[in-house]
């Protein structure tokens, strides 16, 4: 078999097997796609079977030189692992190349926040008195309330709404569902805009059931999203480069900041490991760190 019939075969795996969102599997299936065009340009002619550590770490090499950051050969080099990983599961494989392949260790980056004033300020700069500014300013109270991914914002549906009992229903990664709660000021916002604005939105078919709609009756992009976000930042002079995943990681720091339980915010984020949301503990880090630099005799 050729490289593209394994391939193939891979994708459908991560698809069906592994259920992975299409951005996921694009992702994996591009990382492969980085090492056959790496076998191509070294005019290294060999099956999948015949690759051996030595042709893996080389490409390993090669991404480095070419200048992909830490964070970007692991994710590659994660890709690789599963592809190999997946030939064993079918058999192509007795002995997997890919098992002592080595990532480069990365550092624990802690995510850019906003404070409750900037957030604030973002929100208020919104122009409420158009029907775009009504659901965009919706739309970003929502992302804030909840800790919403942009891609779950943009998928949320009407019918996963719970308003009357403060909570909506999210489909996350790998189509997990979760329940979150959701503040009253975005509730607020959510029923201003579908009285006065989505009403009046001739919706696409196929659309009927999604809560935010562009002009045309379509569910927003999340480019879209981005964009809102952006012109935000810039309208009140903003100087942080900030994103949709901002609110997100903003939503957890003024949790955990204010005495949330870690399992909790674990669990609203959607979080498969508590490790993860264990990076959103920075703040009370820095600020045992900034009382002992103040206070302790030996720090002074």
């Amino acid at each position: 078999m050729s490289w593209q019939s394994y391939i193939k075969g891979f994708k459908s795996y991560l698809q069906l097997e592994k259920s992975l969102s299409q951005n996921s599997v694009e992702a994996y299936l591009r990382d492969v796609g980085k090492l056959v065009n790496y076998l191509e340009a070294e005019k290294l002619s060999l099956n999948v079977d015949e690759i051996k550590i030595e042709q893996l770490e080389g490409f390993v090499k090669t991404i480095n030189e070419l200048g992909f950051d830490a964070h970007s050969q692991a994710r590659i080099i994660s890709g690789i692992r599963a592809f190999y990983k997946y030939l064993m599961v079918e058999d192509v494989l007795s002995v997997n190349p890919a098992e002592l392949l080595s990532a480069p260790k990365l550092a624990r980056k802690l995510p850019d926040t906003l404070s409750v004033e900037e957030i604030n300020a973002l929100l208020a700069s919104i122009d409420l008195s158009t029907p775009e500014g009504t659901r965009n300013r919706a739309m970003l109270e929502t992302l804030y309330s909840s800790g919403l991914r942009v891609s779950e914002l943009v998928n949320l549906k009407i019918s996963s709404m719970f308003l009357d009992v403060e909570f909506i229903k999210v489909i996350g990664k790998g189509d997990k569902e979760r329940l979150v709660p959701i503040g009253s000021q975005a509730i607020k916002q959510i029923r201003l805009y579908q009285d006065n604005v989505r009403v009046y939105i001739p919706i696409q078919k196929g659309e009927e059931d999604m809560l935010f709609l562009n002009r045309r009756g379509k569910r927003l992009t999340r480019m879209y999203v981005f964009t809102v976000i952006k012109a935000c930042a810039e309208k009140i002079g903003l100087q942080k480069v900030i994103s949709p995943h901002t609110f997100r990681h903003s939503f957890a720091t003024h949790l955990i900041e204010g005495g949330a339980d870690l399992r909790a915010v674990q669990e609203m984020l959607g979080h498969a490991s508590i490790t993860t949301t264990e990076i959103y503990t920075h703040l009370d880090r820095d600020y045992l760190r900034s009382t002992i630099m103040q206070f302790h005799p030996r720090y002074k």
